[in-house]
Order: C-alpha cells, then structure tokens, then sequence
C-alpha cells in the first residue's frame, strides 16, 4: 500500500467517502492504562516495595537519580505488562503511565539532571542491567554494578507474603514441588543437556501452596530432579510454622521427589507427604490380578477402567522402612497403565482411590502457576551469568505475585478471578489511556467500555463506567482512603463500601456545569486518584 507520509500525518486508503488520516498529536498515551490496578495491588500489599528492600544500594546517594525502589517497580510492572527485554525500556522510559507505576515523583521527566533526559523520567536498559549483572558482594573498587541482591531476604519474603495472604492460620496446607526446563541457547554459565527435555537447559524448582509462590530457585540441569528439595522444604517449614505452629503441612510431588532422604525428613519432623513412585517389576508384580481385573472391565465396557489396591512396601535398599503404597491398576484404549503413590498418610484418613483421584492428581494444577511463570519471562535466558538469570527469575516471581495479589483482591467477584496471567493482561491491563498530567493532578481518560462486563459486576446506567471493584481482604492505604472509587465509595466484592476523598466524590458528582447530578450513584466516568 503506498502511503504519503510527512511529520503531520499519514494518508491512508479511504472508507467509502471519508478520508482516513493518522496525526501525531495524540499526546501521551499509553496502551497499559489497566496497570493502575496492579499499583493498586502493590498499594495494599507492598510486594514491590519490600522486594526492593531485600536490595543493597552501595551507590554514593548524592549522585543517585533513581531509588532501587523505583527502578525494581519499572522492571517488574514492564513484566506484569508483558515487556520482557530490557532493550524494550529504552522505549518506556518515556512512558508517563509507567513513570506513575514506579512512582516517580516527576512522571513526566523534566526535572531530570541530563538535558538528553529530559521528558524520560524513567531509568534506561543499561541503568537496569546494572542491578542483574551485580555480584552477590560489591568490592569498593566496582564502579557501575552497585546495587546487591540479598537472596536469602528474598526466599524469606515470599514466605512472608504467602503467611500475610491469610487472615487467619490454615489447619491444613499442602506444599507442591516441581521441576521444569528452562531452556537456554547459548553458552550461559551452568548451561548442560537434558536428557529428557532434549536440549540444553536449567532445572529450576518450583515449590507452590495453592496459587502462592513459595520459592523459585534455578539451577543447572546436570543434577536429580530433588537436588536440594531437602533444604528449601525444611526452610520453608521453619518459617511457616514459627507463624502458625499449630498448621497440618503435606508435600507433594512426582517420582522425582521421593528420595529416602527427603521422606526420611518428613517423617523425623511431622510433615506429612503424597508422591508418585517410580514403577518397577516388584511393585507391577503387587498387582497383576488388578490388571487382569481392569483389562476385562474395559473389555466389556469400552471405556478406561480403573483398580485400586493398598499394600505395605519395602525396597530392598534404599528406604529405611516400610512405607505404604497405593496402586492404581487401569487399562486404557492404549493398553495397561499402572501408576503408583506412596504416602505418610493412612487409611483411616485417605482411603486408597480418594487419596488417588482427589489429593495425589490435584498436583496437576501446579503446572497451571509454572505455565504463569512462563507467561511473566521466567524462561528469559538472555544473559551470560547464572546469578542474573536467579535475578531475572526473582523478578517474575515478583510479577506473579503482584498478579495474584490483583486476582485475589481486585477480581474475586468477577469471572476473571480464575484467569490466568496472560488472559487478565489482555483484558485488564493492555487498556488505551490518554494521560494528562497537571502540577496537581495525574488524570487517565481509559478506553471507554474496555472494563464492561470483564471485570466489573455492574455498571453505570448513565455512562457505562464500571465501579470500582475491591475484595473485602484488601487492605484499605495507610492514609485511610481507597484509591480507586466512584461517586460516593467503592463497591467490594460483598456489597461493603469503603471510605473515599469527600472532596473528590464532590467533584465527581457534578457534571460540567456545576450543577449536582440528580442521582449521585451514577458517576460521570470511572475516575483514579493519586
């Protein structure tokens, strides 16, 4: 298509008899005007905020234009928004709407030391390279990798946010453990081929409770799938229980996590655990009749037929003691497919096929919360070093939780509270915004009716624009006003209302002329306050 081009505008072909022409002279707009709800989420949790605290700032503070703080919530909302290289920021540092996110005290960027600067009030890649590239101890002669991460502090606050997340002690919780592969493409520190993935890769290890992120932890491929399992399980244990003593805790995992140390660990230390076993002669042998029993009930049916069986199981050498397992003998349209569990747990508690069919296949859904992962550039192996890939790693994670935290707090009532990373970046956040920025206030006009019917349960008769909507778990800011809201108050998810700026409900209940609405529960539009 040819095209006439200047710096004013672009011709395009007509529609029937109109002239299609595209100007630069929008403004600022953005296409990410839906992230204002996970700096909603933030405001209620402080994910980002405390993340940042687990950074250590060697810089020399007269000569910093930006706080680790700001820069951690630029890479991890570009994630959240879905970008995933820092190549793109050099682009979003002139994003207004990002610069709010990261809360930046001037989001348009004048006041910037360097006039090259100037209306780029964001950090550029090679700033934020600096905090992945940083060794785990600064030496004083280092000049450009300054800012440390503390690892451990960040494996603690994960743990923190999940005991945070409930407003009151659990009596049960069952932690799942998994490993996936991360391929990588190039000659990356700790790079080895996987056999069964068949490639080369990183195993990273996974360890989730429900939809909370409990640790991320890469490692190099060329280890057993429960290569150091022991430790951050017995890690994660401590602190939990330190916060609710009294709490069940069940682990969970494929064949791959039931080494005798690890169950011998459970044991020793009251943690109950379901893990798939590795089938061999002696344990098919346990279940021949079964089989044959499956194999003729598919054979009059048609359909896959399953037999359960429970038996008390010894290895000839690598357990300790006797263990009981659980057998599911079923024939399927391809043949045979036994499977088998073994367990802490006992009969009394677990008959054979509930344990089976509703505790032990349950796990499946963690592979739901690592696909999340994916979906937020944890497979982002672009680097050299295997530290700054764990960094990188820890920024998803940070995504993910600020994620989860929007869908536990903001979309419970809606039919987004089950969606997945992905699906609530498309229909949540990658909304247009024209963005007008004064000395007193940051005003976002969003796409009109991008929130209908998605997100919100009602809406305004007289516009359109939906209210606002908070789950009854949020936590109301420090300065005791809700900062997304209609005329009057926020609706939650319960039908409560929290408290707004008086002011501003004013303001939003008077139309252009100044003359009050004659019904007040139907704003103007939608409006955000800062």
């Amino acid at each position: 298509m040819r095209t006439q081009c200047s710096r004013e505008s672009l011709r395009f072909h007509p529609l029937n008899e109109r002239q299609v022409v595209g100007r630069f002279d929008g403004g600022a707009i953005t296409t990410d005007g839906g992230g204002l709800l996970l700096r909603e989420g933030e405001k209620r949790t402080g994910i980002l905020e405390r993340f940042a605290a687990c950074f250590r700032d060697h810089r020399v503070p007269e000569q910093v234009e930006h706080t680790v703080r700001e820069l951690v919530a630029q890479r991890v909302y570009g994630l959240a928004l879905g970008y995933e290289d820092l190549n793109d920021h050099d682009q979003l540092r002139g994003d207004p709407l990002l610069a709010v996110l990261a809360e930046m005290p001037d989001p348009t960027g004048q006041t910037r030391v360097r006039q090259g600067d100037r209306e780029k009030a964001l950090a550029g890649k090679s700033t934020l390279n600096r905090l992945e590239l940083t060794q785990a101890v600064v030496e004083e002669k280092e000049r450009y990798q300054k800012i440390a991460l503390d690892q451990e502090a960040v494996d603690r606050l994960w743990v923190e946010l999940f005991i945070e997340a409930h407003a009151e002690p659990p009596a049960e919780i069952i932690l799942d453990l998994d490993a996936t592969d991360d391929p990588v493409h190039g000659q990356q520190e700790g790079r080895f081929f996987h056999g069964y993935y068949g490639h080369y890769c990183y195993l990273p290890l996974y360890i989730f409770c429900g939809d909370h992120l409990l640790c991320a932890r890469l490692r190099p491929s060329n280890i057993d799938a429960s290569e150091g399992c022991r430790e951050e399980v017995e890690r994660i244990v401590a602190q939990i229980r330190q916060a609710w003593p009294g709490v069940k805790i069940t682990r969970r995992g494929d064949a791959g996590f039931c080494p005798e140390e690890l169950m011998a660990w459970c044991e020793e230390n009251q943690v109950d655990y379901v893990l798939g076993l590795a089938k061999n002669e002696r344990l098919k042998a346990e279940i021949v009749s079964e089989q044959e029993q499956a194999a003729a009930a598919y054979g009059q049916t048609g359909k896959p037929a399953r037999v359960f069986k429970e038996f008390v199981y010894p290895t000839r050498e690598s357990w300790s003691r006797a263990r009981r397992v659980i057998a599911k003998a079923e024939h399927l349209e391809q043949g045979s497919n036994p499977r088998f569990v073994v367990t802490s747990l006992t009969a009394e508690a677990w008959e054979a096929r509930r344990l089976y069919e509703q505790l032990y296949c349950a796990r499946g859904e963690m592979e739901n919360r690592i696909q999340e992962q994916l979906m937020l550039f944890a497979d982002r192996t672009s680097t050299a070093f295997l530290r700054s890939h764990q960094i990188r790693l820890d920024y998803s994670s940070a995504a993910y939780l600020l994620v989860e935290a929007l869908r536990r707090l903001g979309l419970k009532a809606t039919e987004l509270a089950r969606a997945q990373s992905a699906t609530i970046r498309l229909k949540v956040r990658k909304i247009g915004a024209l963005i007008r920025i004064t000395v007193r206030k940051v005003g976002v006009s969003l796409a009109g009716g991008s929130l209908r019917g998605t997100v919100c349960p009602r809406s305004s008769r007289a516009s359109g624009a939906p209210a606002a909507v908070l789950s009854d778990a949020a936590r109301i800011h420090p300065d005791g006003q809700a900062k997304i809201f209609t005329a009057g108050s926020v609706t939650t998810s319960i039908g409560k209302s929290l408290p707004i700026n008086p002011k501003s409900a004013n303001r939003a209940t008077r139309d252009p002329k100044g003359s009050k609405n004659s019904d007040p529960h139907q704003p103007s539009g939608l409006e955000i306050s800062f």
